[in-house]
């Protein structure tokens, strides 16, 4: 078996390997969430911590890992008494993102129940992971019944199991783990709080440090086995400090001024909850116990928010993560100022290390870990990399995050030739045919927009928008199946066995024939494709129209966020159509498509609906379970082309026939109505929504299609 990459050969990643190390020591801390971008090593650091983690004592032969000092009473294998305790490396348990619910939390043993007719539980990955890491790479992607149970498991340290007629209660503490890329897609808030640290990484723009990742994977995938007993003397020592500083983490300290100034910073970045409070403390408490120091230290602190606070500050999926470092200096400084217990010369609260000391951890690049930077069996890392002193390289924007590109420059108004009027603008020549962007209004709570009819999903589509029959949801009935039967619905099944057994000799156990095996139906919800067709033309172009609908598109692109949605934005001005963004689980570059679009030119509304029919039919081709919705916002004026309303009116129709569902978004302002993207609504056989029924506080509802 190929040995996994050692932790200490990593280069660089100090913040993720930092993250992951005081976990293996405080697993209180609640598990940690890595952020980047894709190629990063992600995955390779957390599977390389496994090796770093202590041995644990277990019950011989029970399957949920019980404690021998401490056994669950409750433990499906129990009870456990006068048992001889065995030790085993604590495990690492992976979730694939398409694993079932049955995998997930275990269910009855079908094999047992109908050969033996004995209700027996089979454990599931929560009973696995008891103890040790659950580990969920992609978890952006996880389908959401999936996330509801996880989410439940890691709040109560225990798994309940109610289905097919078995009850079952048992342990389910672990660290949790999670990696994920944020170009596809964001998590659930509720998710993202169950993680008590997060961190952003990114690779190294520094061509030596490139370099040395390079060259250490290369001897890797040469020799695994001859690179690994290279660092096996750091990852031993690195294993040995953990447990020293577990040993440690009851003498630590946390004193009433630190407490102080942790709930201070913490209110000061207006978290929800108090999970953060409870976060930070532990941290900064296993910080202190990982240098070696018995109190907690304001640098602690610090070093503890930059992890626990970046993920609970955002409002929604468009805020930028990270932490204003100016205002985390502020709100320590204010807190030392008020708090009348505070000591200036107490040798705790100076200092990057609260007194110096120097014994580092995994990170500062670097010391007795044999990290990057060490001087290790494979050299030193290369120049340039982290400082010594443990902390990050210090941020080049004020709120924490990597400076964003500068905006590209507004486009230069066109002025109209003479006699030519600007679109939608008659009897102005001479007039601006293309305005600069404008920002969105702010977003606000939408109706639900849903696909008519009940959807056949598959596992990749399940969400929280539209009906569909997939592999999720209630059972709603049996049904036989001429195919293989993948959820069998065992009541049915059993009903429809049960009257031949005297003809079929049965003796023990249920007889059951292929004939026999019922599929079981279940309905719930399924995400979609929400492929957004916007007017961004002369006629839309009024700055103050033009930030009410882009707030419009930017509150249904967050209640797609929220219903784990893919979309997609085909906008068109002038003389075409564009495809701004393929279809996509990131709303966030969504979002940053839609602020940059700028307006003006005519308006080639038929060129719009045919590039959004084109999407579409791509999108089915690689998707054809997931069904669209077509979102047109629109004043329904034409006037690109000789004859521009009727080559709109047979590109709806054409949508119509391909039986794509539609919704068209009334943007038409003024006290005269000309009542156009109504007339469009009813050739595509969609629903019509003044602008301002967009939002669920809107006056009219929407009609659905049966």
């Amino acid at each position: 078996m190929t040995p996994p990459y050692p932790f200490s050969a990593v280069v660089g990643l100090d913040d993720l390997r930092l993250a992951l190390t005081l976990n293996a020591v405080s697993p209180a801390i609640g598990g940690v969430l890595a952020r980047g971008e894709k190629g990063t090593a992600k995955s390779t650091v957390v599977r390389a911590l496994h090796a770093l983690l202590p041995a644990i004592t277990v019950v011989p032969g029970c399957r949920f890992a019980c404690d021998p000092a401490a056994p669950d009473p409750l433990c499906p294998d129990g009870p456990h008494v006068d048992v001889v305790a065995e030790t085993r490396p604590a495990r690492l348990v992976e979730l694939p993102v398409g694993a079932t619910e049955d995998r997930l939390v275990g269910a009855l043993d079908l094999e047992r129940a109908l050969t033996e007719g004995v209700r027996a539980y089979q454990p599931g990955l929560l009973a696995a992971a008891h103890r040790g890491v659950l580990y969920v790479d992609e978890v952006n992607l996880l389908a959401d019944h999936l996330v509801d149970t996880l989410l439940d498991a890691a709040g109560m340290g225990s798994a309940y199991v109610e289905r097919d007629g078995v009850s079952v209660r048992h342990a389910a503490r672990f660290l949790l783990v999670g990696t994920m890329n944020p170009e596809e897609g964001e998590l659930r808030p509720q998710l993202l709080d169950r993680f008590g640290l997060t961190v952003e990484v990114t690779a190294s723009r520094k061509p030596a440090e490139r370099a040395e990742v390079v060259r250490r994977r290369l001897a890797y995938e040469a020799d695994p086995e001859g690179f690994a007993a290279r660092w096996a003397a750091a990852d031993t020592e690195l294993a040995a400090r953990i447990v020293d500083a577990r040993d440690r983490l009851s003498a630590v300290e946390l004193s009433d001024a630190a407490l102080r100034r942790i709930t201070a910073v913490c209110a000061a970045f207006d978290v929800d909850g108090l999970r953060a409070d409870l976060v930070t403390a532990r941290t900064a408490v296993a910080l202190a116990a990982w240098h070696g120091r018995d109190h907690v230290t304001d640098e602690d602190i610090r070093r503890a928010a930059e992890l626990a606070l970046p993920h609970r500050r955002r409002r929604n999926p468009f805020d930028a993560p990270g932490l204003d470092q100016d205002k985390l200096d502020e709100a320590l400084r204010e807190a030392a100022e008020n708090d009348p217990d505070d000591d200036p010369d107490d040798p705790g609260d100076g200092g990057p290390d609260g007194g110096g000391s120097d014994d580092e951890g995994p990170d500062d690049g670097g010391g007795s870990d044999g990290g990057p930077g060490d001087g290790g069996p494979d050299g030193g890392a290369p120049d340039g990399g982290e400082g010594a002193d443990g902390s990050s390289p210090p941020p080049s924007d004020t709120d924490g995050t990597a400076p964003e590109a500068p905006p590209a420059p507004a486009p230069q108004p066109r002025t109209a030739p003479t006699g030519e009027a600007p679109d939608g603008v008659p009897g102005l020549p001479g007039a601006p045919a293309e305005q600069p962007a404008v920002r969105a209004a702010s977003p606000y709570r939408t109706r639900l927009l849903t696909v008519p009819g009940i959807g056949r999903s598959q596992s990749d589509a399940t969400g929280r928008r539209s009906a569909a029959e997939s592999r999720r949801g209630r059972v709603v009935r049996a049904t036989r199946t001429d195919g293989p039967v993948t959820d069998v619905h065992l009541t049915a099944t059993l009903l429809a066995a049960a009257p031949h057994q005297k003809a079929r000799g049965r003796i023990a156990g249920l007889l059951v024939d292929r004939a026999d095996l019922r599929q079981a139906v279940r309905r719930g919800r399924e995400s979609n494709t929400i492929l957004f067709c916007v007017d961004a033309s002369g006629s839309m172009a009024a700055r103050q129209r033009m930030t009410a609908v882009k707030g419009a598109v930017l509150s249904l692109l967050l209640d797609a966020y929220q219903r784990r949605d893919t979309v997609g934005l085909v906008t068109f001005r002038r003389d075409g159509a564009t495809l701004a963004l393929p279809p996509t689980g990131s709303i966030e570059v969504a979002a940053r498509r839609l602020d940059e679009l700028p307006t003006g030119g005519r308006t080639p509304l038929a060129a719009g609906l045919a590039k959004s029919a084109e999407v579409i039919r791509l999108e089915r081709r690689r998707n054809p379970h997931r069904r669209p919705l077509l979102v047109v916002v629109t004043d329904g004026r034409a006037t690109h082309g000789r004859d521009a309303r009727g080559e709109a009116r047979r590109a709806a129709a054409h949508l119509a026939a391909e039986g794509i569902a539609a919704v068209v978004v009334d943007c038409e302002h003024g006290p005269i109505r000309l009542g156009l993207a109504q007339e469009l609504a009813v050739h595509l056989g969609a629903t019509a929504l003044r602008l301002d029924e967009v939002s669920a506080d809107g006056l009219a509802m929407i009609a659905r299609a049966a």
